[in-house]
């Protein structure tokens, strides 16, 4: 037999606990960001039909699909994205529920791709959705949510920007031009992979959707669009991002588009200001998606935020070592087995009022324990020897001042 690898599968993660200290991070600011502008909670299991994650991943994307027959020969898959699912419940008990949703998820997703800087084939993603709201207030409220949890996780304004377009506004501005709407779908495929391969690979694929040479020319000169003035929603969604205190993270750039077919209205993509990494988030107006799966028609606002471009950013402005913060809690340790007893009451003494505490499972000399404590960022230390147990006190130690103070011993 062969010696059996200790690395995952390749594209998939393990978590060290340096790894789930910037996991939790990035979670929390996720859970704070959510709770704090009303979203409710709700989750799904990672399993779905493959019909329907074929049918809504898109057409890259469905190609990418991890799936598998069941021993009942159910043709199943790992879902690649959390929205499908989303759609398939509100649908499921869509005369039920009371509109407008405000839904928030942490999903893990996978997706069978070439592994890449800041793309695995598993990731977690915090998605945030409005269901059942035609205003532009809802664009605002989950880009307004994603920008608040970046800073929450310790980035800056000027790390990174999130640029906005309007699918809608690019079809006006096609029509306009005489590409006729019948073709829009394939020129928006074509134009979303702009930056990712040349433009004259991308004009190829214009004309073989039927464009002529003239109207590929002029597919490319919309691209050029600077000006959004034309756009009542786009014009709205700046101004109300304005008073929502957050304009200023936002920029204009048409050559937004999102590649998944299901967007209908303004869309979205947060990078950093850089340009070292791919998208940190990304979503937009969706107005249809429950019609297509068998819904009623439902106007929707969704956003995708994945941890493993974000987790690389943090690293990176913050150093490799911030993600747990600063020290907490209280190390409690002891010199022989006669102070263990007083140890463990004082260890449960402090956790009875919140405290986190690390209790030496054996006792130890005072220079391992206080360095323990220092590897696992502790705040405070507590060492119980013969003379402490004998005066009924220890000290406390803070292990950044070196300050002392004194504790009673149960």
């Amino acid at each position: 037999m062969s010696a059996l690898s200790f690395e995952p599968p390749r594209g998939m993660r393990d978590f060290y606990p340096e790894d789930m200290a910037w996991r939790d991070r990035v979670f929390s600011a996720f859970r704070e960001a959510g709770d704090l502008f009303g979203f409710e909670r709700y989750d799904s299991c990672p399993v779905e039909s493959y019909e329907l994650l074929a049918r809504k991943a898109g057409e890259e994307v469905g190609e990418q699909i991890y799936h598998f027959l069941d021993k009942s020969d159910r043709h199943l898959a790992l879902r690649a994205e959390m929205t499908p699912t989303l759609a398939r419940m509100v649908a499921q008990r869509q005369k039920e529920l009371r509109f407008p949703l405000k839904w928030t998820a942490i999903a893990q997703c996978f997706r069978y791709e070439r592994s890449t800087k800041g793309r695995k084939r598993e990731h977690f993603q915090w998605n945030m959705d409005i269901i059942g709201e035609e205003s532009v207030l809802a664009e605002v409220e989950v880009v307004g949510a994603a920008v608040w949890a970046l800073e929450r996780m310790g980035l800056r304004r000027g790390d990174f920007k999130v640029r906005v377009s309007s699918r809608r506004f690019l079809g006006e501005l096609l029509e306009r031009s005489g590409i006729d709407a019948s073709r829009h779908a394939q020129v928006f495929l074509a134009l979303d992979k702009r930056g990712k391969m040349p433009d004259s690979e991308i004009a190829a694929m214009l004309r073989d959707g039927g464009l002529t040479e003239e109207e590929t020319a002029k597919a490319f000169e919309i691209m050029e669009t600077k000006d959004f003035s034309a756009s009542p929603e786009l014009s709205e969604f700046f101004a109300l991002a304005s008073s929502a205190g957050f304009a200023d993270a936002l920029v204009f750039d048409i050559s937004v588009i999102r590649g998944l077919s299901y967007y209908t209205g303004i869309v979205f993509e947060c990078f950093d200001t850089a340009g070292e990494y791919r998208a940190i988030f990304g979503g937009g107006r969706y107005d249809n998606l429950l019609t297509s799966i068998g819904g009623e028609p439902t106007c929707a606002v969704g956003l995708g935020f994945g941890d493993v471009v974000v987790t690389e950013l943090l690293k990176s402005r913050l150093g490799a070592d911030a993600a747990g913060g600063a020290p907490r809690g209280t190390a409690v340790g002891f010199m022989t087995a006669a102070e263990r007893p007083a140890a463990i009451a004082l260890a449960s003494s402090l956790r009875s009022r919140g405290e986190r505490v690390d209790l030496a499972l054996k006792p130890q000399k005072p220079k391992k324990f206080f360095s323990r404590a220092a590897e696992t960022r502790a705040a405070k230390a507590v060492f119980i020897g013969p003379d402490d147990t004998a005066a009924g006190k220890a000290r406390v130690k803070d292990l950044a001042t070196r300050g002392e103070e004194e504790i009673e011993l149960q």
